[in-house]
């Protein structure tokens, strides 16, 4: 389970937890027979060229069937199995003392004193340097000060839950106060380099041969071995209807693919497969990715305008009452932009605001509550797809404003902590589930996104000791 604890003010989540609940079981075959039921499938990409695609090492798995009955084959040979399971490397969760902040806010104090009053807005702030009060002229832009104005606002139900949430975390043992040991040998982990660029994979997919509305099917990932080629890939919904975990291997990288999941990986602009896929959705989150100085600055991630994200065809995927989220950073730009433009443009009303919190294993926020550059919270908007015909939902529980989510995040950036199981009271049972610029999958979800299979490499999991 990712709640650990339920309180009125909201959550406290095990993101590691959830992630290795997922059945990544591994069905290993040795013997003759292995020829016949490899259990793995292959995707071979040979014909595209990337000069920035390197190998993360030899250190991959094969996965398949989480049973224990030995294969049939032709010819007699005798198959040895073992399964092997797979978890996530906790060091990537292994957060104990917050983000060092200090440098961080010198250089923003320095990057915001400016010598005359600009716009007209000044304001004085005291700042703590060497134990040493003193006062500087610092001005802010709107964009900062609509910040400051929105955080007022949410600082007390921010704090106040949040304390009452930790405080039960510590109390159970789930929390655990920083020891010595932790504060002196604490070093920020190291982590893989994303050497396989999907993105750019999904830019080079642009230039294939289309296939024929006859060939736009899904593609089941089967149990034995299978060669797809680079169109089936980037063309098709790929599902895993086994209750086991299968594996695809793409330029080299081997990715884990859970039981009962499907993904479609590829950009906006080739959304095609997942329209025809013949499903409408009761819940649908969203990460778009948003456009920020930083971001601009960088030419790691790509990000989306706002106009391209109100491109996103929600009203073909959204069934009646379907519950839309959308994550949305601390820049007011962004949030009313969703509250006042985005929602609106889909048909979709509003009914909650939530927060996700950012805490270390000892409970503290990872960075100071009134940090002026880095907030440890992040948003999420809640809403409805409205439509006339639709008929009001039954024994579905109203959801509640102002909701926490409190978890120790991923050092992997952007790597949202999981909503199945808090939403499960305010959708209907056995929903159909779609994630938006997902970078992970999950059992009984629909993901798209042009990293859609990010989270899923192998070398983001460690393989237990086998047995037979």
């Amino acid at each position: 389970m990712s709640v650990v604890h339920q309180l009125s003010q909201g959550w406290l989540l095990d993101h590691l937890s959830f992630i290795n609940k997922i059945n990544y079981q591994v069905h290993q075959h040795h013997g003759p027979c292995c020829c016949k039921n490899e259990p793995t499938t292959s995707v071979h990409l040979d014909s595209l060229h990337m000069d920035s695609v390197s190998s993360f090492g030899s250190s991959a798995e094969f996965i398949a069937s989480e049973s224990t009955t030995k294969p049939d084959n032709d010819d007699g040979g005798n198959c040895e199995v073992c399964i092997q399971k797979y978890v996530f490397r906790s060091e990537l969760f292994e957060i104990h003392k917050p983000y060092i902040t200090s440098a961080i806010h010198k250089e923003w104090q320095q990057s915001n004193e400016k010598e005359g009053l600009m716009n007209g807005i000044k304001k004085e702030i005291s700042i703590s340097t060497l134990g040493k009060k003193r006062k500087r002229c610092v001005v802010f832009n709107q964009g900062e000060l609509d910040a400051m104005e929105y955080h007022e606002k949410i600082r007390g139900l921010i704090l106040d839950g949040s304390s009452q949430i930790i405080e039960q975390g510590l109390t159970s043992g789930f929390l655990h106060p920083l020891s010595e040991k932790q504060d002196k040998c604490s070093e920020p982990t190291t982590l893989l380099l994303d050497t396989c660029n999907l993105s750019e994979l999904c830019e080079m997919a642009k230039h294939l041969p289309p296939l024929n509305e006859m060939e736009l099917l899904t593609l089941q990932l089967m149990k034995n071995d299978m060669s797809v080629s680079e169109q089936d890939l980037f063309s098709r919904i790929v599902e895993n209807n086994s209750s086991f975990t299968k594996v695809i291997t793409l330029m080299g990288q081997k990715y884990l693919v859970p039981p009962k999941s499907s993904f479609l990986l590829s950009d906006i602009s080739c959304m095609y497969p997942l329209l025809n896929y013949g499903k409408t959705y009761d819940v649908i989150v969203i990460d778009p990715p948003w456009q920020n100085k930083s971001v601009k600055r960088s030419n790691r991630y790509s990000y989306l305008s706002p106009l391209q994200i109100k491109q996103i065809p929600i009203p073909k995927l959204a069934a009646p009452n379907c519950l839309v989220i959308t994550w949305v950073t601390n820049r007011q730009k962004h949030l009313r932009f969703v509250k006042e433009e985005l929602y609106p443009s889909w048909s979709v009303e509003i009914v909650a605001e939530w927060h996700w919190l950012k805490i270390t294993k000892s409970g503290e926020f990872v960075f100071p509550l009134d940090s002026p550059h880095k907030k440890p919270y992040e948003g999420l908007i809640l809403g409805r797809v409205q439509e006339k015909t639709a008929l009001p939902l039954r024994n579905v529980v109203p959801i509640p404003d102002h909701k926490l989510l409190v978890s120790v995040p991923c050092t992997l950036h952007s790597h949202k902590p999981p909503l199945a199981e808090v939403l499960q009271d305010y959708i209907k049972p056995d929903g159909e589930c779609l994630e938006l610029f997902a970078r992970n999958l999950q059992p009984g979800w629909t993901s798209w996104g042009n990293e859609v299979l990010k989270f899923q490499h192998v070398d983001y999991f460690i393989a237990l000791e086998s047995r037979s």
